[in-house]
């Protein structure tokens, strides 16, 4: 995604020695891309943020456990939003939700520092309660001995998220934060793509 800065305006093309600091263009064909939006149209639930830091909001969904499943992400950087969403046509919630992480952080195109917004405790909680380093240091097997589930994506989440200084935040599903509900309706839409192909 790349701007002209004296008016705001953001397309989808990336062209060659395009300055480091902008948000890319989605690199899958199962991405969508938002245009710019003005500052005060961008909801800031978690207030005051550091000029640099991008948010990524969010979030899966799942018809059935296994069943069709979607992702979605939305980036916020400064003046610019991106939006990014996927389907799997079988697949489990936390697996979307995982997706969703991955995706957003794998569209940056620098070290940047990252909030990720959330509604998923497993995601979050992941993160912040030490699970993932217990996992690793365990050979992936869990407390009980058994393997963790969604190694594969655990591990892309943090390959994805090596290269960023990353917090989270988790907020509550459902709850009229405009830009998690703009995440589940994404995540919904890619759902039900995927449950019709």
């Amino acid at each position: 995604l790349t701007c002209d800065w004296s008016s705001d305006v953001c397309s989808s093309d990336l062209p060659a020695g395009a300055a480091p600091s902008t948000i890319p263009s989605a690199s899958t064909s199962s991405c969508s891309v938002a245009s710019a939006i003005t500052p005060e149209s961008v909801p800031r639930r978690l207030g005051p943020m550091p000029e640099d830091e991008v948010e990524i909001w969010t979030d899966g969904a799942c018809s059935g456990n296994p069943g069709p499943g979607g992702w979605a992400a939305i980036l916020c950087w400064r003046e610019q939003k991106r939006e990014l969403s996927g389907g799997d046509p079988s697949t489990t919630n936390n697996r979307m939700e995982l997706m969703g992480l991955i995706r957003g952080l794998e569209a940056l195109t620098r070290p940047s520092a990252v909030v990720v917004v959330t509604d998923s405790a497993y995601v979050e909680k992941a993160f912040t309660h030490g699970w993932l380093e217990k996992w690793r240091r365990n050979g992936w097997k869990t407390a009980a001995k058994k393997p963790v589930e969604n190694q594969d994506l655990w591990q892309a989440a943090l390959a994805a998220a090596e290269p960023h200084q990353v917090r989270f935040e988790r907020v509550k599903g459902h709850a009229g934060i405009e830009l998690n509900e703009r995440a589940d309706a994404l995540a919904v839409a890619a759902r039900d793509a995927a449950a019709a192909n």
